[in-house]
């Protein structure tokens, strides 16, 4: 891509057509953005002050944190610029959100089947936990998942970047690989195929793994005790919650990519706030009041503050 085409302007034509809803939608997304912003870093800190939450569950979670906050961040911004001043956007920064929209979908998989397995260890193989779940191997499986999803999104966005655009006009409210490709000239097999490839590996494989472990938590579950059924759902209900909601919403996200781009204006909205800004709020409220641990450190942080 030389840099005339890096330059080249690309239109989100949607904003125009709000007209009286453009003010209702920039308070929602601010106060829904805002709001994400504020619990995921509150979880985030209490997680790292307390030394009895430094532990491959909870160093996880703040990885899931950190991916929904990229993912709100990739969109809501740009969604708030546009709504307060309509403008056109330049190739490459709609490129750029690409990039990260493809990270943040694959991460938060990829994060719910290394929480899933390592709930199906503690609770499946409790010995041999702490051998498997080491701090280094917790370290080296994040690196290796942030390295695979970075290289993966950027040949994706190089592959994208060569085409030749013969359209820029896109009727959505952000960009993401298949809003660029319906704008090139010719078809592209090679980009679709590479596509169907990144979602085998970064969202099918990983939710097949999710399932997979979940049915033998709860196949072992079941055979144990009333005490012990009773503290392995309190323990699993989050996760369990947490990948039923972002599964939902990408599902409709993928539903409505794959549909004729002449859709209501309430389904175009609902799609990117249901997809890029309710997961990320809602994770660490799905958490914070389900996980008990969180809740006592919570409760330990506010005395502390009271008693200063």
């Amino acid at each position: 891509m030389n840099s005339s085409e890096s330059l080249a302007s690309v239109t989100f034509t949607v904003y125009g057509s709000l007209r009286l809803n453009n003010a209702a939608l920039l308070i929602c997304v601010s106060v829904l953005y805002a709001a994400g912003l504020g619990i995921n870093l509150f979880l985030l800190l209490v997680v790292c002050m307390e030394s009895g939450l430094h532990r491959p569950m909870y160093v996880l979670l703040v990885n899931l944190c950190l991916s929904g906050v990229m993912g709100s961040s990739s969109v809501c911004p740009h969604i708030i610029t546009h709504l307060l001043a309509d403008r056109e956007a330049t190739l490459s920064g709609c490129l750029t959100q690409v990039f990260f929209i493809n990270v943040y979908s694959g991460c938060i998989f990829c994060i719910l089947a290394l929480m899933a397995y390592d709930r199906y260890v503690s609770i499946c193989a409790p010995l041999l936990y702490h051998s498997l779940m080491t701090p280094a191997k917790v370290r080296l499986m994040l690196l290796l998942l942030y390295s695979g999803l970075g290289s993966s999104s950027a040949v994706q966005v190089l592959l994208t970047s060569r085409l030749r655009l013969c359209r820029h006009r896109v009727d959505k409210l952000v960009c993401d690989s298949l809003v660029v490709a319906n704008l090139s000239c010719t078809n592209t097999p090679l980009i679709n195929v590479f596509g169907l490839c990144c979602a085998v590996c970064w969202i099918l494989f990983p939710c097949f793994l999710v399932i997979v472990s979940y049915v033998h938590i709860f196949t072992v579950v079941l055979k144990s005790s009333r005490a012990s059924q009773v503290k392995a759902l309190q323990t699993l209900t989050p996760h369990v919650l947490t990948f039923i909601n972002f599964s939902v919403a990408s599902f409709f996200g993928v539903i409505y990519n794959r549909l004729s781009h002449r859709v209501p204006e309430a389904v175009n909205i609902f799609t990117a706030i249901n997809f890029f800004i309710l997961p990320p709020l809602l994770h660490p409220i799905i958490y914070g009041v389900k996980m008990q641990e969180i809740r006592q450190s919570v409760k330990k942080m506010m005395k502390r503050k009271m008693f200063l």
